[in-house]
């Protein structure tokens, strides 16, 4: 139950944080100026680092179910306990996205956009208005990277006391180049909470970024254990 308690307070962090940042004070946020993509991407990966050495000790720190997948399917998880991971993941990404909804609904004249609280997405009327094969390659693509730097540093191969640095930059990295495609997800979890509260296209979306990292996490998981674990000494 700790494991599970410390996922939920993890991903609800992370999407109070980062999708807060994205709708109080991102690049379309009214009065004081927006914090632009560099600030929202930096508010994604601090809460990332600050939650890996606040709850990492306890269950990892995954707060995505990608990663829980990615980690089960390289073998370092049991698939009941990586189910358990991803209830508390989804759950806590849905009472934050809530409660951002209950905190920004307070604004005078708050009429809750077509992509509200953050939500990710694609296509005409959405950020870059990128096609629906540029947003999929890339949610594949930024979440095998992201898994695959997620099991090398937490190996015999990384230095575990900087790894949670390290992965809260890396994801950093990623949403400087996928904000403008989808938003960037490279989480499920991230992409239910605010898309289940907004419905509309984010809801109709969904699927994308449920498929796509989920898709790029066993990718990475395969080449660890293909090119790396198979040859650990």
């Amino acid at each position: 139950m700790k494991k599970l308690l410390a996922e939920y307070l993890g991903t609800f962090s992370l999407v109070l944080f980062g999708c807060g940042s994205a709708v109080v004070s991102g690049v379309h946020a009214t009065g004081p100026a927006g914090i632009g993509i560099l600030g929202i991407s930096m508010a994604f990966g601090l809460t990332v680092v600050a939650m890996a050495y606040a709850i990492g000790g306890i269950s990892g720190c995954h707060v995505n179910p990608a990663v829980s997948i990615g980690v089960w399917a390289a073998g370092k998880m049991e698939m009941k306990e990586a189910l358990g991971y991803i209830v508390a993941q989804i759950s806590g990404a849905i009472t934050g996205a809530a409660l951002l909804f209950l905190i920004v609904s307070g604004q005078p004249n708050f009429i809750l956009p077509e992509w509200g609280l953050g939500a990710n997405g694609w296509g005409e009327g959405y950020l870059g208005g990128y096609n629906t094969q540029s947003a999929f390659v890339t949610e594949m693509l930024m979440t095998f990277l992201f898994v695959f730097v997620i099991l090398a540093t937490t190996s015999k191969y990384g230095n575990s006391n900087m790894a949670g640095l390290a992965i809260g930059l890396t994801l950093v990295l990623i949403h400087l180049v996928a904000i403008p495609i989808t938003g960037t997800s490279v989480n499920p979890a991230r992409s239910i909470g605010p898309a289940l509260i907004t419905g509309g296209k984010a809801l109709t979306q969904l699927w994308l970024f449920i498929v796509a990292p989920i898709g790029g996490a066993l990718v990475a998981a395969l080449l660890w254990r293909l090119g790396f674990e198979k040859n650990k000494q």
